[in-house]
């Protein structure tokens, strides 16, 4: 049930692209945390094609939709804003022979594990667990 007041979720898809036990985040520009290439799925677009077209913009990877796999959504407070607002991240795993690059957005790529949990916001520490828990990372 929602509150006429709240907010309505902030709806984004996150890559997960995993490499030797370590999952790849960004650090955006002004940004002090570890976030996952990704961002707002805009109107009209799927989650998949938001994801697709993040990858692309922030770390310069071409990513085939078709191999693009749905893992799991976190729904949890949205970092940076107001008590209560939701962030609903629609994470997928992808891989790419691609090196991923950071773009004009990004200040700098990260390849983590689960030690890197405290420099992320609660949605990327919740990815972090989960892909533990899958054997997906350390």
């Amino acid at each position: 049930m929602t509150d006429d007041n709240q907010l309505p979720p902030i709806r984004v898809a996150a890559v997960a692209l995993i490499r030797d036990r370590r999952l790849l985040m960004v650090t955006a520009r002004a940004r002090d945390v570890h976030y996952m290439p990704g961002g707002k799925i805009d109107p009209g677009e799927t989650a998949i094609e938001a994801a697709v077209r993040e990858a692309r913009e922030e770390i310069g990877v071409e990513l085939d939709p078709a191999e693009v796999t749905p893992l799991f959504t976190v729904s949890t407070q949205a970092h940076g804003e107001p008590q209560g607002r939701q962030v609903e991240m629609q994470v997928f795993a992808a891989t790419t022979p691609d090196a991923p690059r950071a773009s004009s957005e990004i200040d700098a790529l990260h390849w983590v594990t689960s030690a890197d949990s405290h420099r992320c916001p609660p949605a990327g520490a919740e990815t972090l667990r989960r892909l533990v828990e899958a054997g997906l990372i350390d």
